[in-house]
């Protein structure tokens, strides 16, 4: 098993994403990257806490590779906007790899690299160290299934869907 903890904008998104990728074992919304001993959403949303809007992505590696992962994650938000996705603005929402050893940092490294071709222009997605992850309020856990007629649902988060369907379908459950 491997475990991921990325930032991408609105935890809820990702998630959603993670939440139908085979061999994904749990996807985890919460808060990394700050300096608030314990946040809660309104905290991070304030901007004021330094946290990031986070997935913790457990997967098992023979199923879905690593990379493959990291494609989902570059490929459903554009990190190439520096603390912005869509309607959302902060830092809270800012791509990012939290990595916990010298090995997964380098591995990090190098799927920006990669993805970089893909883009036209400079990909923002800092690399931190990952600190204490905060699991988040659990009306945040699994969102979008438990609220799929809910605006921002519909609005945002069914076209990453779908964009995510295109390119990934024999990894994505319905």
């Amino acid at each position: 098993m491997r475990e991921f903890t990325v930032a991408a904008g609105c935890f809820w998104c990702l998630d959603a994403v993670y939440q139908r990728t085979e061999g994904v074992l749990s996807s985890v919304a919460g808060y990394t990257g700050g300096y608030t001993e314990d946040p809660d959403y309104e905290q991070v949303c304030s901007g004021r806490s330094g946290h990031a809007e986070a997935i913790r992505v457990v997967f098992d590696e023979t199923v879905v590779p690593p990379e493959v992962i990291m494609d989902m994650f570059f490929t459903t938000h554009d990190p190439t906007s520096l603390n912005r996705q869509g309607y959302d603005v902060g830092t809270q929402y800012r791509s990012a790899l939290f990595y916990r050893d010298e090995e997964e940092r380098e591995f990090f490294q190098g799927e920006i690299e990669r993805a970089q071709r893909l883009f036209d222009r400079p990909i923002v997605t800092t690399l931190e160290p990952l600190g204490t992850f905060h699991r988040a309020e659990e009306v945040h856990q699994d969102f979008e299934r438990t609220n799929p007629y809910n605006g921002y649902c519909l609005a945002i988060i069914s076209p990453k869907l779908r964009k995510a369907r295109e390119h990934y379908s024999m990894w994505l459950t319905a």
